[in-house]
């Protein structure tokens, strides 16, 4: 299994739509990369990555806007396809399994709940009452 992890800005809002009654999130994340090149001139290089969130929990795509930074996990697959001049192009796609919003775009507004509809729960700690004082956990 390949597991692909991005932490990028969304290109648009995210649009939900509905495939054979399952429900669908469609958004794209890029992540920009800035490096010298062999003259010692500063560039960027922007991967864009097309994302799509099978999921119930709908209630994140409100706060998938344009711009607002997010931490995406999934399957990735590159789909390669022929443009109507006859170049052949490829693009990075995934199919995400967990969702995270990071922050919003500069000037507008946080999310209120980071982790709203987030399929990623981080388990409960177990209290201290629960495990003995003498096991150790190795």
């Amino acid at each position: 299994m390949i597991k692909l992890q991005v932490i990028g800005n969304l290109g648009k809002d995210a649009l939900v739509n509905n495939v054979n009654g399952k429900s669908v999130i469609n958004f794209n994340v890029a992540h920009t990369e800035r490096f010298k090149d062999a003259q010692g001139n500063q560039k960027d290089r922007t991967t864009w990555v097309d994302c799509s969130y099978w999921t119930d929990r709908t209630a994140v795509a409100p706060y998938l806007k344009k711009g607002t930074q997010v931490y995406v996990e999934g399957t990735p697959d590159v789909r390669t396809y022929t443009t109507a001049d006859g170049r052949n192009g490829s693009s990075l796609t995934l199919r995400i399994s967990s969702v995270q919003l990071l922050g919003a775009k500069q000037g507008g507004t946080a999310a209120p709940d980071q982790s709203a509809g987030a399929s990623y729960t981080p388990s409960a700690s177990p209290s201290t009452d629960d495990v003995p004082m003498d096991d150790l956990p190795f």
